[in-house]
């Protein structure tokens, strides 16, 4: 398990612990985080589940693979360093500490 905090973009954390083998994006959905709506239900098939992660936290995680980054382009503000898909990020427990902020809103 890792401990992950989601961040409103208005500020409000929500520290959760989050099963290995889930996805960031599932471990949102499944606790009602408000700010990831998930359209896709984790297809990477829209850019509704985008977050931008802690700067400490971007050399830590799996390099994005093509169809993560082609999805990017239609997320709001992305941050070509910090903007990710929580439905491409696998919990483990080397993630434990995840901070992730989400945007504004979810196009």
């Amino acid at each position: 398990m890792a401990r992950i905090t989601y961040i409103e973009h208005g500020g409000k954390e929500h520290t959760i612990e989050v099963k290995n083998g889930l996805t960031v994006m599932e471990g949102a959905r499944d606790n009602g985080i408000p700010g990831i709506e998930a359209d896709c239900g984790g297809a990477c098939a829209c850019s509704t589940c985008h977050v931008y992660v802690a700067e400490e936290w971007v050399e830590k995680l799996p390099a994005k693979d093509p169809m993560e980054e082609d999805m990017l382009d239609f997320a709001y503000q992305p941050d070509p360093a910090r903007s990710r898909l929580t439905c491409q990020i696998k919990v483990t427990d080397a993630l434990d500490g995840l901070r992730v902020q989400m945007p504004e809103k979810q196009i």
